[in-house]
């Protein structure tokens, strides 16, 4: 069977326990690159015996960051890319679905929506919150915004938590409906240690307004209303646990939503204290 006509970029620093896993789900792709931040440990390691191709990242504390160097610097094989985070697996049904897409020639969209479906203690929580990220574009067609949080602690080499935006904003994306599965909370300790980091630099990026506008209108006057909303701790808490349906999946389901409002507590808490 030929490959998906898309280059795939993974970048890394210190992923050994989730490297591999990642690559072998991505065998069905023509081109895959892992883009390293010198990894101390094994990761550099395991994706070259593995057949990726490896690129060495030195940030230099200016943009562009970590990928939007990548899309300027980087020798693609093909225009449309696909940014897929070491603890994300794709699943046979979304490699169906991307290979589907590139079946009927070249995709009209500029890019594409793609979920994730989180993993919790082994198993994959099938309601709740789900991240949904622009994570499938034409590399031509869109870029990682520039703002202005180089004085911000918490995100550092990479761009934050705001998706690419549209050279042109009559193109249009499109959503994929299948998931990927997102094994972020694997190590609980380290999934702490990172959002702590995180909520920082959120707070700060509320406070001076420098979140790039959402390409999607309702989310954006969702985020715009809930940002810098006391109670939105308790509003995802129960938009995640019951309005979709976290409840169903459990104990599980209940220590996600509660994972999720726990970080609007830490953002709330670094917004007062900045």
């Amino acid at each position: 069977m030929d490959k998906i006509p898309v280059s795939v970029i993974v970048t890394t620093k210190n992923e050994e326990a989730n490297i591999a896993r990642c690559l072998s789900s991505l065998v069905d792709f023509a081109h895959i690159m892992v883009v390293d931040s010198y990894s101390t440990d094994r990761t550099v390691a395991i994706a070259r015996h593995m057949g990726a191709e490896i690129v060495n990242f030195t940030w230099n504390g200016a943009y562009p960051k970590k990928r939007q160097w990548c899309l300027d610097t980087l020798a693609f094989s093909y225009d449309w890319v696909f940014w897929v985070d070491a603890d994300e697996v794709l699943t046979p049904e979304i490699i169906a679905k991307i290979r589907s897409i590139f079946a009927q020639g070249t995709p009209h969209q500029c890019g594409f929506f793609m979920r994730g479906r989180y993993i919790f203690d082994g198993r994959a929580l099938s309601h709740g919150m789900v991240n949904n990220k622009i994570a499938l574009f034409d590399r031509r067609k869109m870029a990682f915004p520039i703002v202005n949080d180089l004085n911000i602690d918490g995100m550092g080499e990479m761009e934050g938590h705001y998706q690419p935006v549209r050279k042109n904003n009559t193109d249009q994306i499109g959503q994929i409906k299948t998931p990927l599965l997102h094994y972020a909370y694997d190590d609980q300790t380290a999934w702490q240690a990172r959002h702590e980091r995180y909520a920082k630099w959120e707070a700060q990026m509320i406070r001076h307004d420098l979140y790039p506008p959402d390409p999607v209108a309702w989310r954006q006057a969702l985020k715009t209303v809930l940002r810098g909303f006391a109670l939105r701790p308790y509003i995802v808490f129960l938009h995640c646990y019951v309005l979709r349906g976290g409840f169903l999946d459990g104990k599980g389901g209940l220590s996600f939503a509660l994972s999720r409002a726990h970080y609007c507590f830490l953002v709330r808490r670094a917004f007062r204290t900045s």
